[in-house]
């Protein structure tokens, strides 16, 4: 690849919570193409999106794999300090799981399975809401990671397939991934919509099962993005241009031989990262039933947003300027990137 400019910041801190989604920026330092681009990229785990999204309004990393709705909401200053956020690139597509526990999902279909609740989430959300109304005036508790992310938008939508009012019938609660299958099993609460590793991990040691995805329920969706502050886009152009080259390539030589995916998964799961977590995985499991997580079609599009933009005005209790949905998920940085010789 050819470098136009050199990068303004060739150290940088990058920062990500585990997560599968997370893959790119991994193989991009473990395989050395963020080093192609010029670049030494520290990956800094965070447990939590709060605590990720705080230290990117500080300037205490330079960038970070972000919830898709979080630029946005940061942006209008509805998530933590308010701070103009730019989306430049799609991290991963898909990913996320809804498990409810064996008490409340036992019989239900498994999302893609040859049955009618198999092949419509609405099934199982319907038989959840008939179990509802034998369970008396308990609601069950479902966790998601953050207020402002497809997570929660996602499992309301789910509930709502059911009948379900996300407000009035569930609790609902915020927790960060890592500590969900824990949650589950000790029985603090009954359910969550999460990304992987965490869903198919709860379903492996049997502490849940999978019910839905957002794969059935927002296809091919934007689940998380790279996140930049603007202040710092403009300071450090060509290293945005070198990250998200970077980015891309990791993605290529990802989709360029199955082979790649078992080493892949293997980077993921070294201790800096996600570690045990990733040992219920044999490979990388891309565009498989039933998550179809994937890492492709990286140029970020604010059409691709139109539900999270839905919900996140139904948040706000308001329309959102259409402006700074533009701004904050525009792709000019993404085309002029790869406008500069990388395919």
């Amino acid at each position: 690849m050819s470098m136009p400019h050199a990068p303004e910041r060739p150290c940088l801190t990058l920062g990500f919570v585990p997560l599968l989604d997370a893959a790119l920026p991994i193989i991009a330092r473990e395989g050395g193409f963020f080093a192609a681009e010029g670049l030494d990229v520290t990956l800094s785990r965070e447990s939590a999106w709060s605590t990720l999204r705080d230290k990117l309004a500080a300037g205490l990393i330079d960038s970070a794999q972000m919830l898709a709705p979080l630029p946005l909401a940061m942006s209008l200053g509805a998530s933590g300090p308010h701070c103009d956020i730019l989306a430049p690139l799609v991290l991963g597509r898909n990913g996320n799981t809804l498990v409810l526990s064996h008490r409340w999902a036992e019989g239900m279909a498994t999302p893609y399975d040859d049955t009618p609740g198999g092949r419509d989430p609405a099934v199982n959300a319907r038989d959840f809401a008939a179990r509802l109304q034998h369970c008396g005036p308990m609601r069950p508790r479902l966790a998601m990671v953050h207020p402002f992310s497809s997570h929660h938008y996602q499992l309301r939508d789910w509930l709502a397939q059911g009948g379900i009012d996300p407000d009035t019938d569930a609790e609902l609660v915020a927790l960060p991934p890592s500590r969900m299958v824990e949650a589950l099993e000790q029985g603090r609460i009954d359910g969550f919509c999460v990304g992987e590793p965490w869903g198919s991990q709860a379903d492996h040691r049997g502490g849940g099962h999978i019910v839905a995805t957002g794969a059935q329920l927002w296809p091919g969706h934007p689940e998380k993005m790279l996140g930049v502050t603007r202040d710092w886009t403009e300071r450090y152009p060509a290293t945005l241009t070198a990250m998200i080259r970077a980015l891309i390539a990791a993605a290529d030589w990802l989709a360029a031989a199955p082979e790649h995916r078992r080493e892949a998964r293997d980077w993921l799961a070294l201790p800096p990262y996600l570690d045990r977590a990733m040992d219920h995985l044999p490979t990388l499991p891309l565009g498989e039933p039933p998550v179809d997580q994937r890492f492709t079609s990286l140029r970020p599009e604010a059409d691709q947003l139109r539900s999270v933009v839905q919900h996140l005005a139904q948040q706000l209790d308001g329309p959102l300027d259409r402006d700074r949905i533009d701004a904050c998920y525009s792709p000019v940085h993404f085309d002029a990137a790869t406008h500069q010789g990388c395919a």
